[in-house]
């Protein structure tokens, strides 16, 4: 399943509001555009962000042209700041538009044209190592997952969060494919329901044996022995291992730990950010609390009753049996451990 589409002059993503009913398709033809796709979770996933940020600043580029190198040069890093605004949480999109304005920043004597065509290719190229990391993740994971396993997943992290093929999901989809027989619980994920809609969508077709569950039923299986081991996939993860990821994660990674059951982490390196020390530091993105409160279009929560939104929670690395990286796993992982995937 490809969930990012380049045309050549605009970006075609498979909108994820609409999935299952629909497969419909958002056709980005300006900044602006991928923008508000990325704002609204047309488009989400951290390595999924960050490929759409690198197409949106090649869309810029396109549109800015016919000006002068300076004009140029100005227009375009006001094109990323935009498109830096849209979500705060996802590292993979600050690492995406910090390898753009590198590449421009190292070609600034080229000619706008020239500038423009190499702004293209490396947001394919981006697109293209997506998919090759997730295929690398999937392999490192393999010896994770037994035959038999019964995995619990969360939120979505197959093709539709990536450029293709998934990171948690990319190591489930290389164990069906070395024969193992899996099957998989995933989590429905409130409020985006993004494990019911997204996750039980993408193993249906791949025909991998998935069961979904309400995300309160975790512990209930844990505690009867139905799950063999956690994976879920990443939005940042800091120098020590701690790891920020959709709400819930977290309190998955604690009761694992109470019932004895392997928590994996799978993630490509752009989601690594070296810079913080710790999760303590990561800023959690605060959505609409309408998302939370309205389902489909009918409330759920009385008219004046405030709910909370915080899309993300941190995961303490000590929660943490092993970090799973297309460049190889850090189990145990600290900050020590950490550094060799620098």
């Amino acid at each position: 399943m490809e969930p990012i589409k380049w045309n050549g002059t605009s970006l075609l993503l498979l909108d994820q509001l609409q999935l299952p009913e629909k497969m419909e398709w958002v056709d980005c033809k300006t900044v602006e555009d991928v923008a508000e796709a990325i704002e609204t979770m047309k488009v989400r996933g951290a390595p999924a962000i960050g490929a759409a940020a690198a197409f949106g600043i090649a869309i810029g580029a396109q549109q800015g042209a016919n000006l002068n190198k300076g004009d140029f040069l100005q227009y375009i890093k006001g094109v990323g700041e935009r498109l830096a605004r849209t979500r705060p949480t996802a590292v993979n999109l600050f690492w995406a538009i910090r390898r753009m304005n590198h590449l421009i920043d190292q070609n600034a004597d080229l000619e706008v044209p020239e500038l423009v065509e190499l702004i293209t290719r490396e947001a394919q190229t981006i697109a293209k190592e997506d998919v090759a990391m997730n295929q690398a993740i999937g392999q490192h994971g393999l010896r994770y997952i037994p035959h038999n396993a019964r995995i619990l997943t969360h939120c979505n992290t197959g093709s539709l969060a990536t450029a293709g093929y998934g990171t948690a999901l990319g190591v489930i989809r290389a164990a069906q494919e070395a024969g193992k027989n899996i099957s998989v619980y995933a989590d429905e994920t409130r409020p985006y329901l993004q494990g019911a809609r997204l996750t039980a969508f993408e193993l249906h077709q791949d025909n991998i044996p998935v069961t979904v569950i309400t995300d309160s039923m975790a512990g209930h299986l844990m505690k009867e022995k139905q799950v063999d081991l956690v994976i879920v996939g990443a939005d940042r993860i800091t120098a020590n291992g701690d790891t920020a990821n959709k709400i819930g994660t977290y309190s998955l990674a604690v009761l694992a730990k109470h019932h004895g059951i392997p928590f994996y982490v799978a993630a490509p390196t752009s989601t690594l950010d070296f810079s913080l020390e710790t999760g303590e530091r990561i800023e959690i993105e605060q959505r609409s609390p309408e998302e939370v409160a309205v389902i489909g279009g009918k409330r759920m929560v009385p008219a004046g009753v405030p709910a909370l939104h915080p899309a993300f929670d941190v995961t303490p690395h000590e929660f943490i049996t092993a970090i799973i990286t297309e460049k190889g796993v850090v189990e145990s992982p600290n900050r020590e451990r950490m550094a060799i995937l620098k």
